[in-house]
């Protein structure tokens, strides 16, 4: 792992924001050649990226608001996207309940284009509209892997149990799962691994601006030292801080803009035994999910409310809480109740401001807004969804590549992320393997190493003959050996980094288990530091 010291030669690109974006900009841009620095002032992605919905989809419901160009790219990125990480995404089918009382959302394009030229419908969400949008979807962005459309009768399927008796149809349809705070991990390693320093922890106080190099001041979280790099572009990739850095650590004006909008999350017990998921729409035109999560579990979410600063730290209010719990309501036969409620998260989607006028119409497309006019060349990015981080990432670096002629070109699409060089449907057959050269492995614990490492899963507890093996047992079979690789490895600090970001273990353990954890953590970075020290 990069720690920060002496770097005499400037950074072509020096990257502030250790989210989704910033991680896969210096992906790309170290694959390209170009020597990349990157910091994050917290740990990598945990932020936004940590608290998405988990999902590389093309977003049914943006055919609403015509934004055919980000759903065209999301829908061809995803199995872009499955293929170069299939232990941390997988193909997951969707169930979407029809009845004929559903209703637009009167503010979206579609509703009111229908509300002109079919008054008499009053803002019913027709059977043949929506699958006429399906078939968009089924076809826009491309597929070979992902099957199609089909109709499901809710009387028969076994989907239709636990689902509300009106519901007689539902139409069933493919997008991706990704596991969000792993994917910013994996881009920032495979950084590193192409030569990029990574700087997690390390708030940049200040950049100033010269003819030809940008020189950042750095601050390191753990000591309080300063120290300073030099770039000759300067990425702010900060999220919903990219206003914030620009005005303040940056010192310029921009006319780009931010909408901040809060999604909250809420887990739950298991509230049904298929993996398949629900797609919700609401009487008002609202959606929301019902998601298998982490095998005993139900995701359900997401509310949209606009946030008003980066730095209130985004939680799932009991309002939102509540208003989850009852929209899911509207379709499950057995009423969730807030007991059945384990654990919420929310966080904030920096997007795009175009003066929509709530937060659901806010565009989810991006915009690179780069600044060369007052000395060495800016990039600020604007927007985004996780789904189209991969082009994102491309397009940046695209757009600063005529400064560095010696820079190769695209090359992302299709290269694996560490530990995934298996093929896309391979995670059982690897599960398989690890049990058999480990047989102390149970089917639960063998599937989640893969699904966390992959092909590195074997790496993580090489040699092991027995749990005893791998060091002390944390709980929900985390051991210290994996802790190790998550330190060592993953920039990993602290126990909130391992049980909630690059895992979700946080749901199987008990507080005085994350304790004893978080505290062996600090023992072995102070250790480690003391070492270094020495030297």
């Amino acid at each position: 792992m990069t720690t920060p010291g002496d770097a005499a030669a400037p950074a072509d690109l020096f990257i502030i924001g250790g989210g989704v974006n910033g991680a896969g900009v210096a992906r790309d841009a170290a694959g390209r050649g170009l020597r990349v620095a990157l910091a994050e002032m917290n740990d990598l992605g945990s932020a936004t990226s940590s608290s998405s919905t988990k999902l590389f989809h093309g977003g049914l419901r943006y055919l609403e608001f015509f934004e055919f160009g980000v759903v065209r790219r999301s829908l061809a990125e995803r199995e872009v996207l499955l293929r170069a990480m299939p232990h941390i995404s997988w193909p997951i089918r969707f169930v979407l309940p029809y009845h004929k009382d559903m209703r637009f959302n009167s503010d979206t394009p579609t509703a009111k284009l229908l509300a002109t030229v079919m008054p008499w419908m009053k803002g019913q969400r027709p059977g043949w509209l929506i699958r006429m949008g399906l078939f968009m979807y089924d076809h826009l962005g491309g597929r070979k892997i992902l099957p199609g459309t089909t109709t499901v009768d809710m009387r028969t399927d076994p989907v239709g149990g636990p689902i509300d008796d009106k519901f007689e149809k539902a139409y069933e349809y493919s997008d991706c799962w990704v596991e969000d705070s792993r994917l910013v991990v994996l881009n920032a390693r495979d950084a590193e691994i192409r030569g990029a320093e990574i700087l997690p922890r390390t708030k940049v106080v200040s950049a100033e601006r010269g003819r030809d190099l940008w020189t950042i001041t750095l601050r390191d979280a753990d000591s309080g030292e300063t120290f300073t790099r030099t770039a000759k572009v300067l990425v702010n990739a900060a999220g919903p801080w990219v206003e914030q850095v620009l005005r303040g650590a940056l010192r310029q004006n921009s006319a780009g803009g931010m909408r901040l909008v809060r999604g909250s999350h809420i887990v739950t017990r298991k509230l049904f035994d298929h993996g398949k998921c629900y797609f919700f729409q609401g009487a008002d035109g609202r959606i929301g999910f019902a998601i298998p999560y982490e095998t005993d579990f139900t995701l359900i979410g997401t509310t949209e409310a606009d946030h008003d600063q980066p730095d209130q730290p985004p939680v799932c209010t009991p309002e939102e809480r509540r208003y989850l719990i009852d929209f899911a309501n509207r379709y499950f036969k057995k009423p969730v109740t807030e007991e059945d409620v384990v654990w919420s998260y929310s966080g904030v989607r920096p997007l795009y401001d175009q003066d929509a006028k709530s937060a659901t119409a806010a565009t989810r497309d991006y915009v690179l807004s780069l600044d060369e006019a007052g000395g060495a060349p800016l990039l600020n990015i604007f927007g985004g969804k996780i789904s189209i981080y991969r082009k994102l990432s491309e397009e940046a670096v695209d757009k600063v590549r005529r400064f560095f002629p010696a820079a190769t070109g695209d090359w992302t699409a299709g290269v694996a992320l560490p530990g995934g060089d298996f093929e896309w449907d391979g995670v059982p057959r690897l599960a398989r393997e690890l049990r058999a050269a480990h047989p102390f492995l149970t089917e639960f614990w063998a599937t989640r190493l893969v699904r966390a490492y992959g092909t590195e899963a074997r790496e993580v507890i090489a040699g092991a003959d027995a749990a005893e093996a791998l060091g002390r047992d944390f709980g929900a079979t985390l051991t210290a050996r994996e802790v190790d690789w998550l330190m060592d490895r993953e920039y990993a600090r602290t126990a909130e980094d391992v049980v909630w970001r690059r895992s979700k273990l946080g749901l199987r353990m008990t507080p005085e288990q994350i304790a004893a954890l978080d505290a062996w953590m600090r023992a072995r970075h102070d250790e480690k530091a003391s070492v270094a020290a020495a030297e």
